[in-house]
């Protein structure tokens, strides 16, 4: 979810992983690097449109923008990503892809908002804290048991190590490290603004919101808890930009230790292949200055890595 050069505002690069692949936004323009069958890395840079860039100022209101802007970019990277990997007659177009990725969101908010209300107790009860608390272990414990799941499909797997690509690449940008996969790949999988981070945030968020809304009746609950979603997906934005401006500090850490933990069930340890399909999507998206700030920085501090902090997106 990287730092334009010395802005008071810091942009931070932002990426996902795809199929074969990883995904890299920068300031302006956004690439998708994919390791194709014959073993080349074939990159795909395209501008970004930018709309969600006029609420950048507006808390809760940008992060729900800046969260439906990554989704458009996320459905169009994966669909060049898996066009890359099958012949032309077995492509699929976008709008195929876009719609693949509704229905998914869909299904995820039936399964982690709407079944857990479900499952906080008795109607008559659902005012009080425990219902709330209840229905917020119950979102969390289907939220692990469906990442523990997915883990063992081989596919994932591989997924799930260009994720860990995507945090090594990004951490070596960050903390001014020469752009090579070696050098990558000595940073640690896990990142702050991770999407995995993010998600656990938002259950947290949730568990919050939910006790101060009236519940008086199953309607009344199910109803809240679509509306809400994006009040509290812009709110977990909020406090994720926070905590990234602040891990210098002790308690921030501590209080992001759960997200970094659960990413060990998104991430695993990329091979340099894939770290050089990472920083390829990642040179992609840097401005001239950045890249030029990046080497200069790198040759001229030789920071030491394997003590850097670990930063990733």
């Amino acid at each position: 979810m990287a730092k334009s050069a010395r802005a008071e505002e810091p942009r931070y690069v932002g990426g996902q992983a795809v199929l074969e692949g990883v995904m890299m936004r920068g300031e302006s323009t956004w690439a998708v690097a994919v390791r194709t069958p014959d073993g080349d890395v074939a990159v795909d840079v395209r501008d970004v449109a930018g709309w969600a860039d006029k609420y950048r100022k507006v808390p809760i209101v940008r992060g729900v923008m800046g969260l439906a802007e990554a989704l458009g970019l996320g459905y169009r990277a994966l669909t060049y990503s898996a066009n890359q990997q099958v012949p032309e007659e077995e492509q699929v177009s976008e709008k195929t892809m876009g719609v693949a990725v509704v229905v998914s969101m869909i299904v995820f908010g039936a399964l982690f908002i709407v079944l857990p209300a479900l499952a906080g107790g008795r109607l008559d009860d659902v005012s009080i804290l425990p219902f709330h608390l209840a229905e917020g272990v119950v979102r969390l414990g289907l939220l692990v048991g469906y990442l523990v799941a997915i883990s063992f499909v081989p596919d994932i797997k591989r997924v799930f190590q260009y994720h860990g690509a995507e945090h090594k690449a990004i951490a070596a940008y960050e903390n001014d490290v020469e752009l090579t996969p070696d050098a990558a790949d000595r940073f640690t999988t896990a990142h702050v603004r991770c999407g995995t981070n993010f998600l656990l945030t938002v259950m947290v968020v949730a568990i919050v919101v939910y006790t101060f809304i009236p519940t008086p009746n199953l309607a009344t609950i199910l109803v809240s808890r679509v509306v809400l979603i994006p009040v509290i997906a812009g709110l977990a934005y909020e406090v994720i930009r926070l905590a990234a401006k602040n891990m210098h500090r002790t308690w921030v850490r501590a209080l992001m230790k759960p997200g970094l933990l659960l990413q060990r069930l998104t991430t695993r340890a990329p091979d340099l292949f894939q770290l050089e399909v990472a920083i390829a999507a990642l040179r992609a998206v840097l401005t001239a200055e950045q890249s030029a700030e990046v080497e200069s920085r790198a040759a001229r501090t030789a920071v030491p890595v394997a003590a850097a902090p670990a930063l990733g997106s």
